[in-house]
This record gives C-alpha cells, structure tokens and sequence, in this order.
C-alpha cells in the first residue's frame, strides 16, 4: 500500500479507525479515515468501495444508532445487520445519501418528499383567501369527511348520551382520489365474457381458475361458475364487477367479497406503474387508458383547495412552476404574519436551485426522479441542517449530472465539510477526486481480486502512486479522426414531452449516438417518450431488477438453467436437483445457506447453516461433479472463471457478454439486490446484447464505471454498432462524447428554459464551431 499524509493529525480520536473488515470481498482492511474532511473512496468497479463505506461505516453507525431507541421502537425499524469488521471506533452518526430510486408511490411528489409541500400548505392556509381551513384542506392525500351519531360516556358516575358530529376537511379530488389521473378500464381485457368463471374467463395476470383470487368469486355464491358471463343478469353482472366490499363465507372461511374492477383497481391501478412487475405493467398498458382528472385537471385536489389563492396563484399554481419561477414568486410575499414560516420555506427552494434541481416542480412524481435526482433531492434536507459532526455518505453524486453541473455539487460537498462535517463520497468522477482532502483508492482488481488498500493520500501522492487510478486519473480521450456514416434515421417530430418544445430531430441509424445537455434539458423526454415507439428498440435502463433475496446474476441472466440442464445431463439425474430453490434445497436452511432467527422485537439474526455451510445445496446434490465441480462451486465463480470452465453452448455465449460490458467480477451466485445501479444497467445489456439489427439505448452507461472501465464500455458499443446495430447513448461523460458519431446538444438551460436542440453534428464540429455549455467544456477536456 502507497501512503502519502496529506492532512497532519494529532488526536487518533479525529480519526474514524477501521480494524479487519472484510465485508463482502474486503480482506481484512485495516484504515484510519481523518474525521471533518471530504475522503473520496476510489477504485476500479467492484473493488469493494461500497462494502467498505455503506456495508461497513454506515452500516455500523446506523445499526449502533438503532440500537439506543427502546427495544419497543426498535421493532418498528429495519433490521441491519452487524458488519464482518473487527472493530470501528471514533464513528460518527451517518446520514446517507444514495442513489436508491424515491418509493415508487402514487401519492409522493417532489413536494412531499422534502417537507416543501407541507410548507406551502401552512403558507395557504394561513393567508390564502378566500380562507378554505387548515393546512390539510390543501393536502391531496386527504379527504373531506362528516359524520354525526349519539355517544355514551360517563359524568359524575352516570351515563351522559349526547350527539355529536364532526367534519374534516381536505384536500383531496373526491373523483380521483388524489391521484390527479381517472382511468378509463376496457372490460374486455378483464374478462372474456364468452366463457364461465370456472372456464377461466378473468384475464388478469395472477387470477387462475384453481386460485383464491378466482374462487373468491366462484365460491361466493352471488353467481353460477359455469354460467357463461354474457349470460349474468344484469344483477349478477355489477355483482360480479362492481359490487362493495361485503363478507362472505367461503369454505367456513369468513372473508370480503368484492367486484372485480374495485379489486383490481385497488391491487394494480392505483399503484404506481414503475413499480409494477413487467407482465402485470403490460397488462395495466392494455386494459387501462390513463387522462388527466376532468374535475381537478390533474391537480389531485379539490375545488375548495383551488380557490384559495396568494397574488392571484392557487396552491396547484404553485406546485406546478418550475422552481426557479416559485422562489420568485416567494420572494414577492411579504407578510409579517408568515415571516418564519417565508424563511424556511424561501431556504428549502433556494437548496433545490443551489443543488442543480431548479427545473423540477413541487408536484413531479417523486417515482419518475432519477437515481442521480433522487440523490440530489434527499440532500435537499440536510443542507440547510444545523447539525455538526455528522457523517455525510455519499454515493456518486455526480451520476446523472452535466460537467456543468459537477463544480456546483463540489462546492455543496465542500460547504458540508467546512460546516464540521465529515465527508464520504464513493466516486470516481476526476473533477471530485481533484478536491477531495484524503483519498481512499482500493484494488488492486474487482470481486476477489479486490478488497485491498492501495493508496490513502493526498491528489498528488495519488498521481504518483502508480496504482490504477493514479495513472488514469489524467487520462483524456481524443476526438474520432473519422466517424461512420449513417445509414438511415429515426425522425421524431413535434416531441412535446415534459419541457420539451416541439423538437423535430433525425437521429442516424447505424452509428454510435450521444445524446447529451445539462440536468433537466429533456434528454431523456426526446429519447424515452420517443425512441421506444419505434420498431427492434432495446430499453436498457439502470431501474432496479425485481427479485428476492433468492434471485442472482444466474437465475436473472438464465445462466442457471443452462448449468443445471449440463449437470443432470452429466449425471442421468433431473435439473431440479440442481436448483437450491427447488429440490437440491439443503432441508435446514431451505436453500438459503443461512439460519435466519428472528428474536421478536430485537434484531433478527442470521448464522451460517451448518448442515450446507452456507451452499444452500443438501448433501447428496453437492455429491454430483461437473468436470471435477460441484454445483456450488460452479455458482461461486466469477463470470470471468464460468466461461472459462463452460467453453462452449449458451451459458457461455452469456457469460461472454457479461465480460464485454465489464462485469466479469461479479459471481453468479451472488444476490441481485448487491448491484449497483451501474452494475444492473450492465447486466441487462449483457442479455439484450443478443440482438442483431437492433436501435439499442442506453442510460448513463458509465455509472459506476472506473477511469480505466470506460475504455472497455467504448470498445464494446463500438462492437455494437460494427455488428450492424444502433446505439443511442444518454451520457455527460466527456469521453464518451468525444467517440460519438453524432452529438445531439439539447439545452440551451434545464426546465423551461431547456428543451430545444442547440447542436447536431460531430463532436469534431461541436468542439470546433458551438458555444454551448457541452462544448464549452468538451473543448476544454480534449485541450482544443
């Protein structure tokens, strides 16, 4: 290990002291981090970054927090269980902010997930007029209800029975509930009305005939099963599709009956759509047509709540201005009767637009954020945070951000440090190493081959270090002397999409295409509310895979039924042996190589399953060798050492893809919830990658990537395209820009005053003849 002290420290105490953690792929590290500093923690993909700082470091401080809560609350919390380290010492509270995707809720804006919303909601009803009630009467999650009936109770030892009622008032549209949108349902891809409930005439994903979800209709008595649905009577037909929820008796069993367009619409449509399964997201696309509200114009509220008005601007007004507009309309408020209130509100928009975010709106749907936004967004809270000596954690916060908008995030690192706080960052970004304090670099591979200290240190020592990011950390890619020639383009006209205005764009086929602009200049409204329409699209896109604990880059990529159809092959047994899902399960921890006890309202705990020793395989299946290996072994190797051992047939055609896009390191047994976002981006591609002739897109494909991985990314969407496909790259990263055949520039700013395309051409012409802030700074990254 390379060390070059870069900050004088006498105490040990500002030092939070790291003794053997071996999280994951760590081996045994040993590390002294300088306390009231911004550290960068680097190194190339899957070195073990994050299990040293949010699989270790947060992790500990957070559990240790958990842990001063009454065991009452305690069983309230998340569970996080204690990290592989010998000892943490000197460790502050952490806050930590990541790229994890804001809950996919209906009813979350970007509004409600900062506390703006609330805030707003007070200003309105304290001097909105006309005045409508209190600050709930402006909240669209809640409701306006009355009620009157007789109450009994005791006074002076007799029963008193008086009538009361009572009235509340919200916010919330009675029509669509909140939701600002009204759907609109095509019966006919609920049902079939041509066959009988027991004929399997529900269509709805997860409704099979033999199922509860089916036999609560077929039991509940309202109707005949075997009578086709054409012929219901016009009772038996609302009973069937609309009835209330009313109790039934189904087998002695009591339970709620209910119609089927309230059932599904409480169980799929109301829920919001990113977050749904693909099958049941295909399905709602098909039976469901989703329109603004007709009674609130998809504001969520209701009349009363619009009524009130400030300088003639309703609340919804409000919520829906770019947020740059709504601090200038704030700034117009000067009523003394607000004055606090004004301050703090003024402060928490001010931190959207210091931290790059001032083209959203309070009512965006905190779902459609980006992982890169998302992160930004939840800083919102602690910007403006008296506290002092916390532990800020971060997670690439300039994923997702315009060279633009990086010196902005730097200087809002900075401000975090200076205010007495220790700084984390997992990065790898040059422009965020360059101002970093005290440098982590970690290596010197990824998976196994990782997990050690390089070199801790200053930026200088770290140039001359000779580790991987040392000598990377300069490195500048050179514009193409010669791009390829188009053949052919995708015209897209007339996009209006979010703040896009009326852009008419061609975008060549046959070539390696980057679209790229600042934060919010609509990159991705041209290219998501638009490409996909089109013929042989492949979407790659870095939203979490679905998959429980059970779920692997084996099982996700198909890798295993490859695996386990070679091993019962080789020896005359079934496959299913062969799955630790299924029957090769070991029958004490089922498959899941750990004993997980749970000890009530403390935490849950789990040790390694003796009987398997953590395979998750019983006995006699570990007996059967493929080539010398049994299934668990085969599951704990590297992609890189699989197709090595699988030489030929589709596990190894798979296996091959995985390399290409730089995922090598990762081994196929591994959990999919351990990715990065970069990592699950790359792992897509690798099975989408099959497709020849196809138009592929891609999100900020180099999140998460190491200086050095980036030139193997190019490589590979050069291989992409030299195969006959189109590749269509959202992406700020300078090098990338550089290699395109043809740079789309949208701009010139974000939110409303982006949205238009202020370049089209090469990056050669970009660089020689444009002014936009794109090639502003590639000129100054290619040193032209």
């Amino acid at each position: 290990m390379t060390e070059a002290s870069a900050i004088p420290i006498a105490d040990s105490h500002e030092m939070i002291r790291v003794v053997g953690a071996r999280e994951n792929n760590l081996k045994g590290i040993d590390l002294d981090i300088p306390k009231r500093r911004l550290t960068v923690f680097t190194g190339v993909s899957g070195s073990g970054k994050s299990s040293l700082v949010f699989g270790t470091i947060a992790n500990e401080s957070q559990r240790l927090i958990n842990e001063t809560y009454p065991t009452f609350v305690q069983q309230f919390m998340g569970q996080l269980s204690r990290p592989d380290v010998d000892a943490l010492e000197n460790v502050s509270p952490a806050i930590i902010v990541d790229q994890e995707r804001m809950g996919a809720n209906a009813r979350s804006t970007v509004g409600t997930a900062t506390d703006a919303h609330a805030m707003l909601r007070l200003l309105f009803s304290r001097i909105g007029q006309p005045h409508v009630g209190s600050p709930q009467a402006f909240s669209f999650n809640i409701p306006s209800v009355s009620g009157a009936g007789a109450v009994t109770f005791e006074k002076g030892g007799k029963k008193v029975k008086e009538r009361r009622s009572f009235e509340i008032t919200g916010g919330m549209c009675p029509r669509c509930e909140g939701l600002g949108e009204a759907s609109d349902i095509d019966l006919d891809e609920l049902i079939d009305s041509s066959k009988s409930l027991a004929g399997g005439a529900i269509k709805v994903p997860g409704y099979n005939v033999d199922g509860w979800m089916v036999r609560g209709f077929t039991e509940s008595g309202f109707f005949d099963p075997a009578k086709p649905i054409k012929d219901y009577t016009e009772q038996e037909r609302q009973d069937f599709l609309y009835k209330e929820p009313t109790k039934v008796k189904i087998q002695n069993i009591n339970m709620t009956y209910e119609g089927l367009v309230p059932k599904v619409t409480k169980s799929m449509l109301q829920k919001d759509r990113d977050s749904l399964q693909p099958h049941i997201r295909a399905f709602v696309d098909r039976a469901v047509k989703f329109t603004a509200c007709p009674d609130c114009n998809g504001t969520r509220l209701n009349e009363g709540a619009r009524s009130s008005r400030i300088k003639g601007v309703n609340i919804a007004d409000a919520a829906a201005m770019q947020i740059t507009d709504l601090a200038d309309w704030l700034a117009t408020i000067d009523d003394p009767a607000v004055a606090p209130l004004m301050q703090g509100l003024r402060a928490t928009i001010d931190s959207f637009v210091d931290i790059g975010l001032g083209y959203l709106s309070l009512d965006r749907a905190s779902g459609t954020l980006s992982g890169g936004e998302a992160q930004r967004t939840k800083m919102i809270r602690h910007l403006g945070s008296a506290l002092t000596d916390i532990s800020y954690v971060f997670d690439e916060p300039t994923a997702g951000l315009h060279p633009h908008d990086i010196q902005r995030m730097n200087a809002l690192l900075k401000l975090l440090r200076d205010k007495g706080n220790t700084v984390l960052v997992v990065e790898h970004k040059p422009e965020v190493i360059e101002i970093a304090d005290h440098i982590v670099d970690l290596g010197p591979g990824a998976g196994r081959a990782g997990g050690e200290i390089q070199y801790t240190g200053d930026v200088a020592g770290l140039r001359t270090s000779g580790t991987i990011t040392g000598r990377h950390l300069d490195d500048r890619a050179r514009l193409k002397p010669a791009t390829r020639a188009p053949k052919g383009a995708l015209a897209i006209r007339g996009a209006t999409q979010n703040n896009l205005k009326h852009v008419d764009v061609d975008i060549p086929l046959g070539v390696l295409t980057v679209v790229t602009g600042v934060a919010g200049s609509g990159k991705s409204s041209l290219i998501h509310g638009n490409v996909p329409a089109f013929d042989d699209v492949v979407v790659v896109d870095q939203a979490p895979i679905k998959g429980s604990r059970r779920s692997s880059p084996a099982t996700y990529t198909g890798i295993l039924d490859a695996i386990r159809a070679a091993f019962a092959k080789a020896n005359g047994v079934k496959a299913a042996l062969f799955s630790a899902n299924s029957e090769g399960a070991c029958p004490a921890c089922r498959g899941l190589g750990v004993i997980i006890t749970t000890l009530g309202f403390t935490q849950t705990v789990e040790t390694l399953c003796e009987l398997c020793e953590g395979t998750g395989f019983s006995d006699e299946v570990l007996e059967y060798l493929l080539d010398g290996k049994n299934i668990a072994e085969v599951l704990g190797m590297s992609a890189a050492e699989a197709a090595d051992f699988f030489i030929k047939g589709p596990a190894h055609t798979t296996l091959a893809r995985m390399i290409d896009v730089g995922l090598g390191y990762i081994t196929l047994g591994q959990a999919l919830n351990t990715l990065s976002g970069g990592e699950r981006q790359r792992l897509k591609l690798a099975i989408s990658m099959a497709k020849k002739g196809a138009i592929y897109v891609l999100d900020e494909p180099t999140t998460g990537l190491h200086l050095a991985d980036v030139a193997n990314m190019l490589a590979m969407l050069d291989r992409l395209v030299d195969a006959g496909n189109s590749v269509i790259v959202i992406e700020h990263h300078q090098a990338v820009m550089a290699h395109a055949d043809w740079i789309i520039d949208l701009g010139p700013g974000a939110g409303h005053d982006g949205g238009a395309i202020v370049f089209e051409g090469t990056p050669a012409d970009l660089v020689a003849d444009a002014e936009t802030l794109t090639a502003q700074h590639l000129r100054e990254y290619v040193g032209s």
